[in-house]
Parts: structure tokens; C-alpha cells; sequence
């Protein structure tokens, strides 16, 4: 898409804050915003506890999404650069805006680390050790090690009905930090 490459950094930060909240309320969660000039952007409620999100704009090279995972912000000597530290944050959620995609990275590989790449096809010379799979981050995957989430559905009739994953059975226990 032509369009996304022409947004400022701005917009494309607004357009993922904006993505992220929107999944998190489909997905049944609990979504605020800290009042003061926090490290993150959005605060998750997961029922038992809350998580401290900072939100990304990721971008799509070939077959695989990459990650920022650092802040940026203008100087007097130029551009500086700056990773997130432990107990800044919790976690990354990410908007690819050419998948329309949300991805959520714990906080292992979230902080001090410059970005990471998620791989949407499987790598030419077939390996398969090491490798971060898009798709075991995208954002209702990562929430599932806090169990199945409400969903409203409509009826035919009109009336909102709550129900838990859908499809019925498709959350699947994980062994993530996220």
C-alpha cells in the first residue's frame, strides 16, 4: 500500500495504538491509557493482573514482520536511540498495517534488544531452530496463557451473547511469559 509509506512516524504511531486498543476490545479486554508521560502506551486489563504495553507500527519485509523495539526521539546532537529496560514495560504489541495484523512480544523479547523479526514463511535454507513464528504472535495468541476470552456475539435476533473462544476450543495453553 502505497498510502502507509507516505504517513509520518506520528500517524503510524497513532494508527497502532489505535489498532492494538481495537483487537484488545474485540477480544474482550479491559483497555486504558496511563494519565501521565509513561514508557508505555497502553495498560491491558487481563482480569488477574495488568500489563504495561508500549505499542509499534511494524513493518513487512518479504516474508517477515520486523519489530522496533526501541524509542527514538530528537536531540540537540541528532536522532537518539534508546531501548526499553526491565520494569519499563511488560510487553510490545505491534500493527503490521499491510497485514492489518496485531503481534504481542513478552517481555523477554522486549527489552534491551533493537527489534525482532517474525517470520511469516518458512526460511529458504529450511531452519526451523530459533526461528519466531508471526503467527504464535499475534495478538490473541499470546493472550491465550490467561485463558479463554469473552467474546460478544450477535444473535440473529440482535441480542449481544457472551461465549468464550471462537472458535469453541481453540485456545490452546501455552508456556510463553506473555
Amino acid at each position: 500500500m502505497e498510502t502507509l509509506r507516505e504517513l509520518t512516524t506520528n500517524q503510524k504511531g497513532v494508527i497502532a495504538e489505535a489498532a492494538i486498543a481495537f483487537q484488545a476490545a474485540k477480544l474482550g479486554i479491559g483497555v486504558a491509557r496511563p494519565l501521565d508521560d509513561e514508557r508505555y502506551d497502553l495498560i491491558l486489563d487481563l482480569g488477574a493482573e495488568l500489563l504495561r504495553v508500549q505499542c509499534k507500527w511494524a513493518v513487512r519485509h518479504g516474508d517477515v514482520v520486523i519489530v522496533r523495539c526501541r524509542r527514538c526521539r530528537r536531540g540537540r546532537n541528532g536522532l537518539i536511540h534508546r531501548g526499553y529496560l526491565p520494569g519499563e514495560i511488560d510487553a510490545i504489541a505491534a500493527y503490521c498495517g499491510e497485514l492489518e495484523t496485531c503481534y504481542l512480544l513478552p517481555t523477554d523479547m522486549s527489552v534491551n534488544r533493537t527489534a525482532v523479526q517474525l517470520r511469516l514463511e518458512p526460511t529458504r535454507n529450511q531452519q526451523r531452530a530459533g526461528v519466531n513464528w508471526a503467527r504464535d504472535y499475534e495478538f490473541g495468541a499470546r493472550l491465550n496463557r490467561f485463558g479463554p476470552i469473552a467474546q460478544l456475539g450477535e444473535r440473529q435476533s440482535g441480542r449481544l451473547e457472551a461465549a468464550g473462544s471462537s472458535p469453541a476450543g481453540s485456545i490452546v495453553r501455552s508456556t510463553c511469559s506473555c
